[in-house]
């Protein structure tokens, strides 16, 4: 816990507190002791979300005043994790330059300097074509599928490990280790040794992520539409914080997402057990998040329609009328 600052909940790993980042990790006592910072701030759109963001012009003067308080708190060797969309310039198919500025911005402040260490692309293939305008109505432009996320650190050499984030090798890599390699120099001047076709516990993945983003059906959105809580409109895949959390941290390291929403980064932590701390400033985004985690829903019922969903572990009476009517009409075995 945070000095006097009251968690909104906690569970075995972590905990989420609600109110502006900037005065949360503002607290002493986090000084030095971050591993990582994985988190998806509201991105700088033309049209305004109901989940807050900040025109372009100003986009960067405002992360700054965050991004002080996330280099005080990460130890030398801990990593920044930003996943950023891109933005369109009003009134014309050219894009915004903002979080190309951010990150430059990022990789020179005085006494807060960041490294660049490596640039990732999250390649969402179920993005819908937008903005529709210049994509589906006057065809100049094609889907913009592509999101940037730039790895940042506070040393050239942070704590980072591919080993832990292999992929199974391709049929064609598992043919090739099976016939053998000849080492020779290939038309791009790279000169492939033996080594090439050593075994190894897999492939190591590129800088470009692909993961779709079709969550529709999962505990936390059933959880959302029993209780009548809206679910937050821009949640990113697990799979992309995990992807890093693997990579750049330890089981019992410390994790923080400070623009948490529904908590999706402190939902795997839990379950890479991985310690975390989750700030977001919209009450009813935090009180969703609860449903991630096995402290506030447990065990199976079924609903009139015939799906299956959870009980809930809250002990207040919003849903403790809820959890009596499902009891009464569970229908599972």
């Amino acid at each position: 816990m945070l000095g006097d600052v009251k968690p909104f909940y906690d569970t075995e790993y972590g905990v989420a507190y609600l109110g502006d980042a900037k005065e949360i990790l503002a607290d002493q006592s986090l000084e030095n002791t971050v591993d990582l910072i994985v988190t998806s701030p509201p991105f700088a759109l033309r049209r305004k979300k109901e989940y807050g963001n900040v025109e372009a012009a100003g986009y960067v003067a405002w992360f700054l005043e965050f991004a002080r308080n996330f280099h005080r708190i990460l130890k030398q060797k801990g990593s920044l994790v930003i996943h950023i969309g891109g933005s369109w310039n009003r009134g014309q198919p050219t894009r915004s330059l903002y979080h190309y500025e951010l990150l430059i911005e990022l990789c020179k402040i005085p006494g807060y300097k960041f490294f660049l260490a490596q640039e990732f692309f999250w390649h969402n293939p179920s993005k819908l074509p937008t903005p529709a305008e210049w994509v589906t109505v006057r065809r100049e432009r094609v889907k913009d599928a592509v999101d940037c996320i730039w790895w940042l650190s506070k040393d050239p050499h942070p704590k980072a490990s591919n080993w832990k984030v292999l992929h199974p090798y391709s049929e064609s890599m598992e043919q090739l280790l099976k016939n053998g390699y000849k080492a020779k120099l290939r038309p791009s001047g790279h000169q492939i040794s033996t080594k090439f076709s050593r075994r190894h516990k897999g492939a190591i993945p590129p800088n470009l992520l692909q993961i779709a983003n079709t969550e529709s059906n999962s505990r936390y959105l059933r959880a959302c539409r029993q209780t009548g809580i809206k679910p937050h409109p821009a949640r990113y895949p697990a799979g992309l914080p995990e992807f890093f959390i693997k990579m750049l941290t330890d089981e019992g390291d410390l994790v923080v997402d400070p623009f948490a929403g529904s908590n999706v980064t402190g939902e795997v932590c839990e379950r890479l057990k991985r310690r975390w701390i989750a700030t977001d400033v919209v009450e009813e985004y935090l009180e969703g998040s609860k449903f991630r985690f096995d402290k506030f829903s447990v065990g199976d019922w079924v609903e009139q329609s015939g799906q299956k969903s959870f009980l809930l572990r809250e002990e207040n009476e919003k849903y403790g009328k809820l959890n009596r009517r499902n009891k009464k009409g569970d229908k599972s075995e």
